[in-house]
């Protein structure tokens, strides 16, 4: 909520790292990582632009979870170092819409048991195989949690296949605003001791479901709250706090802001947080 904003700009991170050295140490730990996760590249395919379609997937044991790009306050958010990849211009990540899962009083956005990241490959040479290798560190939990990490490599030749899986994780991505129907979105900003306060109105039909708003600035140095929300009708008003390193008011840049509206296992995804 507003309120666990940490009163030091560093109390976020500290925090994190402090949950993390504890997990590590925690005797429950008798389980490792092979026991719960393991992983892999599936190769794809090559799409008629050049770039080459391909996925991480990832298989948990059952009850096991791991977490989303925004995981919330108790969540790890995943990284992905793709610098040893060869023939690799660039990688975008595709995100299927996420749960949201409640355990001992906290929030945490993620996917269970089994997922697969659609990425997007563009290569130097797209006449040319790519060798796509990815360090991953992650964070998976059930009862306990745990840090993980994966070594992934995999090598693309085009044309490849299609594969049914990498569609169906594409089909379930967020839905943009105007194909949900969104009709406005207005948010303000104001000050407040170690950050900024937003507050974002947005006039969308209401799923008759619980929703969770999750916030995105496009700097991850920024603490972002977890959001308070509320229906006024066919309006959902969400509010939450940003604290940035420095601890003080900053100018944020709109643009960047990204929200998205979980509900029923579906998400909206709205880029940019316009003035009123």
């Amino acid at each position: 909520m507003i309120s666990l904003a940490p009163t030091l700009p560093y109390l976020g991170p500290m925090l994190k790292a402090a949950c993390l050295a504890l997990i590590a140490t925690t005797p429950a730990l008798a389980t490792t990582q092979d026991d719960v996760l393991s992983g892999a590249l599936r190769p794809g395919w090559q799409m008629e632009t050049g770039a080459h379609m391909a996925a991480v997937e990832l298989l948990l044991a059952p009850g096991w979870k791991t977490y989303w790009r925004s995981p919330g306050d108790a969540g790890i958010p995943p990284s992905f170092d793709w610098s040893a990849s060869r023939n690799v211009k660039s990688v975008r990540v595709h995100w299927p819409s996420p749960r949201v899962f409640e355990l001992n009083g906290m929030q945490t956005i993620g996917y269970h048991e089994r997922l697969l990241l659609p990425v997007e490959v563009e290569p130097i040479d797209p006449t040319r195989p790519v060798q796509l290798a990815v360090e991953m560190d992650l964070g998976v939990c059930d009862d306990i949690c745990m840090p993980a990490q994966l070594s992934l490599a995999e090598e693309l030749q085009p044309p490849g296949a299609e594969d049914p899986g990498i569609k169906s994780a594409l089909a379930r991505r967020p839905v943009p605003a105007g194909q949900a129907g969104v009709s406005r979105v207005a948010c303000t900003v104001d000050p407040i001791r170690d950050g900024l306060r937003l507050t974002a109105r947005v006039l969308l039909p209401d799923p008759g479901l619980t929703e969770v708003v999750a916030f995105e600035t496009g700097d991850p140095a920024v603490w972002v709250s977890e959001a308070v929300s509320q229906r006024e009708g066919g309006e959902l008003i969400s509010v939450t706090d940003l604290v940035p390193p420095s601890g003080q008011p900053f100018v944020l840049d709109r643009s960047a802001v990204t929200v998205t509206i979980l509900a029923g296992g579906e998400a909206v995804e709205i880029k940019g947080c316009p003035a009123p």
